[in-house]
């Protein structure tokens, strides 16, 4: 069994799909031992860990879990607890991270992976519903990348539409690489009030639309954010509270995820086993700096993967919980 420390290193220098398998089983053992939510989760599905040769054999963790347990593989508090947003009333899920600085390294890494270095982007933050609560992840990320700027025109926004919109008129002007990281019912209320022919501008939506807009699909609000700033393609982030990566769209709804990260498809029919092909299921992670957590997570989002590496969010499950669940709660 590795190190800690052995499989910090082995994350650092993946370049193959050989390497990434055996991390990922490097991960999965070191979780295994010292998870017991993950331990029990395994156990009860009869998976014997020596049996298990492929990152494809190994069991995925029901993302519900994480509204009532602890999910940790480590001792103790850790430095800090994400929690997740969600309508009045639901239970939030909590990512009890130990390592802030491994979760940096993380979203760092993948953005740079897909776009560059940070620095060489004016960082404009269109975050309202997080900025107005505590715990969000997101708001981490976008407060680093925001310092990391090499520019003093990078910050938050909050209501402030028309003070944005005279900041990006300026950065245009002057010929600035500019990333506009936005809510999706804020970028769209900004859109019905203001017009900006800026076709460099990379405007990147996060989602989060639920209960404070009409749902729409994202083909319909990415059609609205084109005409509003003048852009050929709206920019996509898939990442969530309980993972420490995030996949990246560049257009037309085809994320693509960094190399420590794998998202396969599993049968909604038996959430067990795994779809080939470009078939339509549920959405299963697999994020190997998840390393104090749980790296192997089947998420409640509807999906496809393409031919060509990319993937697909199609939806939402229907009903919040996947099969399973409630016996594993029962055996606590």
């Amino acid at each position: 069994m590795y190190s800690e420390n052995k499989i910090k290193q082995m994350l650092a220098h993946l370049q193959s799909e050989r390497d990434f398998n055996t991390t990922a089983l490097a991960v999965f053992y070191f979780q295994y031992k010292h998870n017991s939510i993950y331990r029990q989760w395994v156990d009860f599905l009869k998976c014997k860990p020596a049996d298990i040769k492929s990152y494809t054999d190994i069991p995925f963790l029901p993302i519900s879990l994480f509204k009532s347990h602890k999910i940790k593989s480590f001792q103790g508090d850790g430095e800090l607890v994400f929690s997740s947003s969600g309508t009045t009333g639901m239970i939030p899920s909590k990512h009890y991270v130990k390592e802030l600085a491994l979760y940096r390294e993380a979203y760092n890494s993948s953005f740079e992976y897909f776009y560059g270095p940070i620095s060489e982007f004016t960082v404009l933050a269109l975050l309202p519903s997080y900025l107005e609560r505590e715990g969000s992840s997101l708001i981490l990320m976008a407060e680093d990348f925001i310092a990391r700027s090499n520019y003093s025109e990078s910050g938050f926004y909050l209501y402030n539409y028309q003070e944005l919109y005279q900041q990006l008129i300026s950065l245009r002007q002057k010929g600035r690489k500019v990333l506009l990281l936005g809510v999706s019912f804020a970028l769209l209320e900004f859109a019905e009030l203001f017009k900006i022919y800026f076709p460099d501008l990379i405007v990147m939506e996060t989602g989060g639309m639920k209960g404070k807009r009409k749902e729409l699909l994202r083909s319909e609000l990415h059609s609205i954010l084109k005409k509003s700033f003048g852009v050929e393609y709206v920019h996509s982030e898939y990442g969530m509270t309980e993972l420490m990566s995030q996949a990246y769209s560049k257009g037309e709804g085809l994320f693509y995820a960094p190399p420590w990260q794998r998202v396969l498809i599993r049968d909604t029919n038996d959430p067990l086993s795994l779809l080939q092909g470009q078939k339509s299921g549920g959405i299963n992670c697999i994020d190997l700096y998840n390393l104090y957590s749980c790296a192997f997570i089947a998420t409640q989002d509807l999906g496809r993967r393409n031919k060509n590496g990319s993937f697909e969010i199609l939806g939402r499950f229907d009903s919040a919980e996947v099969r399973g669940c409630n016996l594993l709660v029962q055996m606590d």
